[in-house]
């Protein structure tokens, strides 16, 4: 088990905790409802989505079907990736990384695979339930990712000489997330930060090469 004990604990924590805060929302919130945190530059919001990370969506039944299906066969590549690393004794900061984008991808798995069958739906009025009686909202690998985690940071109109959005207002930032998206997404930015680090090569001539230089 040496070398798994760290990237083990992040994904643990990080699903643990990512499934603690959907449960509260979906459990204790409506849909739509919002509880200010800084005002009007930080909130918890809840909304589902039928999607991709940051709310982005993916069109129809066969669509989501097939979302989650992708979702399945991404996070059992990057598992087998993560586990080849460690093996092979790659950069421990690039198998954190990993570590966070393979937690980040389950947490969202498990919503889309299992909340429909688990949850009543969530609406503008009521919360949902646990374990409905009549059964949850929708069937196996149909489920709604939960989000909440929203931060307007800057909000106004562009100019009327920008071309497209002439006077249209603008938020930043926009979308809903939830800690599985920011998982995915630092650990991503992580590896692009420190790429050459963790990517850097050692190049060493062959052991045979040596021995002639030596010979001579």
């Amino acid at each position: 088990m040496k070398g798994y004990t760290k990237p083990l604990a992040i994904i643990l924590l990080v699903i643990f905790f990512d499934q603690i805060i959907k449960f509260w929302v979906k459990l204790n919130m409506t849909l739509g409802q919002e509880f200010k945190i800084l005002g009007n530059r930080a909130m918890i919001h809840f909304t589902e989505n039928n999607g991709m990370a940051f709310g982005m969506e993916f069109g129809g039944e066969g669509g989501k079907l097939a979302l989650s299906v992708f979702r399945i066969l991404a996070v059992l590549g990057i598992g087998y990736g993560l586990v080849y690393m460690i093996k092979r004794k790659y950069h421990r900061g690039l198998i954190m990384c990993v570590a966070l984008i393979f937690a980040g991808a389950l947490g969202n798995i498990i919503d889309s695979t299992f909340y429909g069958i688990i949850f009543s739906e969530s609406t503008w009025y009521d919360k949902a339930q646990f374990l409905p009686e009549a059964g949850g909202y929708s069937s196996l690998f149909h489920g709604k990712v939960v989000d909440m985690f929203y931060f307007p940071l800057l909000k106004g109109t562009f100019p009327s000489w920008v071309p497209i959005w002439s006077n249209e207002e603008f938020i930043f930032f926009r979308p809903v997330f939830n800690l599985a998206d920011s998982a995915i997404s630092v650990g991503v930015i992580i590896i692009l930060i420190f790429q050459k680090s963790y990517f850097k090569e050692e190049i060493q001539e062959p052991a045979s090469y040596n021995s002639e230089i030596v010979e001579e």
